[in-house]
């Protein structure tokens, strides 16, 4: 445990992806950073499994995609099915932009890659330390925080970024309100070696009257390393082997399972910050927004939050106008309202249950990706390409 200075131009609590990219750009740039975390260690367990174009291009300009794409599993199309039908093919091979393709890797991978260039910028992260309280006047921002011996202590900072997740302190300190609901199905999340029939350079979405259930390839020497998220009525805390294979058999059969290497179970909550910023208090990632695992945006959305918000406090730290600030919520949170738009409408559409909705819904879905345009359009959005 390292021992936190008195004073920062910038305290980050939270060092998930969007508080190390966060980091990152204020290192970069000479700030006096400062990133506190809860965790005695970064996570070991793969969560967020998928970096989108868009994503690797911003960690491009940090030099981490190549490092990404070494570690990774190029995927290069989303499938969409119901029962033994093919919906739908997204392919993302001809979108404009140097990583024209999904990248499947660990999010313990990405934050250990993102960590590493972190320490490269001169940065660290202090670990463990609880904040309990966050107060902020006119001069600067006090975090008070306890150790892993339950000792108080306090910093002083310029400003302070909460990406502390969804039940985020800082949120709750700074009193923002955190507008939303959740879903009434659990998922359950599992990392599974598995024989599976279908090629690993695609993603899949299965669709049932039980519920949906996404299948992703995960890079891995013996290339039978699977990830496993499916909606249920409630699942277990920890899925076994017996209830996950009995998903896949009712879902998509042909897949057998071998192993079960982690998994967990969550619900899941759409919900959006009314404001990414009070006073010299502001929000990334998680702490900021919240929605259905449907179509990997979670993590990517919070990185590219990090790299914005950390360039705009840089520029302020030397001598721009406080008010730039105010940029990035205005930037931010409209795309963060699009990305909750979009996968609570998947995930809607994909758990619906009554006969004469899911065929309509098909039909829907085999008539709209006829068109090309349609097909791409679909890729450029999953892709965040349009945050540019």
């Amino acid at each position: 445990m390292n021992t936190v200075p008195a004073t920062a131009s910038v305290v980050v609590i939270g060092a998930g992806p969007a508080g190390l990219t966060t980091g990152i750009a204020l290192a970069d740039a000479g700030v006096d950073v400062v990133l506190l975390d809860r965790l005695a260690e970064g996570a070991n367990t793969s969560r967020a499994a998928v970096v989108h174009a868009r994503t690797l291009e911003v960690l491009d300009e940090f030099d981490v995609a190549a490092e990404l794409n070494e570690r990774g599993l190029v995927v290069g199309q989303f499938d969409l099915n119901d029962g033994p039908e093919r919906l739908a093919t997204i392919r993302f091979d001809d979108l404009p932009t140097r990583f024209p393709y999904a990248l499947l890797i660990s999010q313990a991978t990405t934050e250990e890659a993102l960590l590493a260039r972190l320490h490269r910028a001169g940065g660290t992260v202090l670990r463990p330390y609880t904040v309990t309280a966050v107060r902020g006047d006119d001069t600067g921002v006090t975090v008070e925080f306890t150790d892993a011996a339950g000792d108080s202590g306090s910093i002083r900072a310029d400003y302070v970024v909460g990406a502390d997740g969804m039940h985020s302190v800082v949120r709750e300190q700074a009193g923002i309100g955190f507008t939303g609901a959740s879903y009434p199905e659990s998922f359950a999340l599992a990392d599974v070696r598995m024989d599976w029939p279908d090629p690993r350079t695609e993603v899949a979405l299965h669709l049932a009257p039980e519920g949906f259930t996404l299948v992703a390839p995960l890079p891995d020497e013996q290339d039978d390393r699977f990830r496993i998220v499916a909606t249920v009525d409630e699942a277990p805390e920890q899925p076994d082997l017996a209830f996950l294979q009995a998903i896949i058999d009712a879902r998509r059969p042909g897949g057998r399972i071998r192993e079960v290497l982690w998994s967990s179970r969550f619900h899941v909550h759409h919900r959006l910050a009314d404001h990414y910023r009070a006073g010299r208090v502001l929000l990334a990632g998680d702490a900021a927004h919240v929605h259905s695992p449907a179509g990997g945006q979670g993590m990517n959305t919070g990185i590219q939050d990090g790299a914005l918000l950390g360039r705009l406090l840089a520029r302020v730290l030397h001598g721009e106008a406080d008010t730039l600030l105010d940029q990035y919520e205005a930037t931010r949170r409209p795309i963060a309202q699009d990305v909750v738009t979009l996968t609570d409408r998947m995930t809607r559409m994909a758990t619906l249950r009554p006969r004469p909705a899911r065929a309509l819904r098909n039909i829907v879905i085999r008539t709209a990706v006829l068109f090309p345009f349609v097909r791409r359009a679909i890729a450029f959005q999953l892709a965040e390409l349009s945050t540019r």
